[in-house]
């Protein structure tokens, strides 16, 4: 493949990057009244915090590689791929599509993110065999599942707790408003990210050059997921290969039925289901959820009939190939809590409500997505933000005439939008990671994509606001 070698600027590696923010933010704390200031030590040990307070995720993706590297090592990954791709022969694009719009019911369901570090690995390799490139992959994985976010429609982490935040001061959301509003956020968003995924995909397969990533880049990615084969290399997809890979849908569909939470929608039929991990499907969580990619690891291994030290050098070797993403997770999420633990989120949040009142409601909308966008940097925790901020901008809005309800979508397109491209985010950093695709390249292909939904989403609200 011919690629992009004209690189006028190449950020430094993630964890550089993540370090200098940290870096900022600790010298920020020590010139603003009222903040604790970083000393030397909150910022040496925010990493390794960071680490201490992720470390579910960290282990959950290690687990998730030592999987994959079982399941890869049966053959069974390559042979469906090369199956679907050559069935999709022509019509490669409508992968996107479909991916995205799937993702994305995750994403405005149960606020999928992290989950989609699991599916990374399977739809770079897609993609670049496709006769896409692995910005493709990731596009489709983080717009999928962030646009469904950025309109969480019953969202549990978002939606569930900005309302119970709101009521813990006195205030009565009409869930009604707030899906309705939602799903305008989420179709919306969606139709303009698949617009131009498919955009540039096209581009891509038409002409290799047209690619954003560089040689490095490029060839970095297709050495990990293809290695020497090239894109005619067909393996042979065997019966017992084809049972690989049910069993490999079978877990990510047992992973997804894990985390919804099944009692919040009044769903009780998952309620006995806790014989194996202690857990009920719909209370998973990282640690559920990782000991569940183990034992299908183990399952798959046995169906196909490898030794012992096979499957354990092969799940070894798969964790060890995650190390790196684990790391800029707890990296990146040494941010938030060299934040948290100064006070610097809350002076944020209470400097950013004071600038609110007063305000019209277009430029009252338009200020709090803004807003919204600048505590999700700091924050990128959407459960977080909302029991922090709710009880504040809730009440303001009342206090202006507003409608709440509207200040929880301007909350959810807030922290959606930012949570697309900031560095902060570790699902962002470790999708990135695992596909080979430096963060100054998904930058310079998601900001004309982020502008676009700020507008649209700006256009929703302020509509909304001025209706309800």
């Amino acid at each position: 493949m011919t690629t992009n070698d004209k690189k006028v600027f190449k950020l430094p590696s993630a964890y550089t990057v993540l370090l200098a923010i940290t870096t900022i933010i600790a010298i920020v704390t020590n010139f603003i009244p009222g903040v604790r200031g970083a000393k030397l030590s909150d910022f040496v040990m925010a990493p390794i915090n960071g680490l201490l307070e992720a470390i579910d995720i960290a282990i959950f993706v290690l687990l998730i590689g030592g999987f994959l590297g079982v399941t890869t090592k049966t053959g069974a990954l390559d042979a469906g791929i090369g199956s679907v791709v050559s069935k999709l022969k022509g019509k490669e694009l409508i992968l996107i599509p479909v991916l995205m719009f799937l993702f994305s019911l995750g994403g405005t369901s149960f606020g999928m993110a992290e989950e989609t570090i699991a599916f990374t690995a399977l739809v770079t390799t897609t993609m670049i065999v496709a006769g896409f490139d692995p910005l493709v992959s990731v596009a489709t994985l983080i717009l999928g599942a962030g646009c469904g976010v950025l309109g969480s429609t019953v969202n549990p982490f978002l939606v569930s707790t900005a309302i119970g935040a709101l009521n813990g001061v006195g205030i009565d959301a009409n869930q009604v408003i707030v899906i309705g509003t939602a799903i305008a956020l989420w179709l919306v968003s969606l139709l303009i990210s698949i617009y131009f995924v498919m955009s540039y995909a096209k581009k891509v397969q038409k002409d290799k050059s047209a690619t954003l990533l560089t040689d490095d880049e490029f060839h970095r990615a297709k050495e990990a997921f293809i290695g020497d084969k090239s894109s005619d290399d067909v393996i042979e997809f065997t019966s017992k290969r084809k049972v690989v890979l049910a069993l490999f849908g079978f877990t990510f569909l047992i992973m997804v039925a894990g985390i919804i939470p099944w009692e919040k929608f009044g769903i009780t039929i998952f309620n006995n289901t806790s014989f194996l991990t202690g857990s009920s499907l719909g209370n998973w969580w990282f640690s559920d959820l990782g000991m569940w990619f183990v034992i299908m690891s183990v399952i798959i291994g046995l169906v196909y009939r490898m030794k012992e030290t096979e499957i354990v050098v092969a799940f070894i070797d798969g964790a060890a190939d995650m190390v790196g993403v684990s790391l800029v997770i707890g990296v990146s999420k040494g941010i938030s809590v060299i934040m948290s633990s100064t006070g610097l989120d809350n002076y944020v949040l209470n400097s950013a409500s004071s600038v609110l009142r007063g305000m019209s409601p277009i430029i009252f909308t338009i200020v709090a997505l803004l807003i919204y966008i600048v505590l999700s940097f700091f924050i990128p925790s959407t459960s977080g933000l909302a029991g922090l901020s709710m009880p504040i901008f809730g009440p303001l809005a009342v206090s202006l005439g507003f409608p709440a309800e509207v200040v929880i979508s301007i909350f959810s397109a807030g922290s959606g939008i930012v949570n697309l491209v900031t560095p902060t985010s570790g699902v962002i950093m470790g999708t990135l990671a695992i596909a080979k695709v430096d963060y100054a390249t998904w930058v310079k292909f998601v900001t004309k994509v982020i502008i676009t939904i700020f507008i649209a989403s700006a256009i929703i609200l302020s509509i909304a606001m001025m209706l309800l």
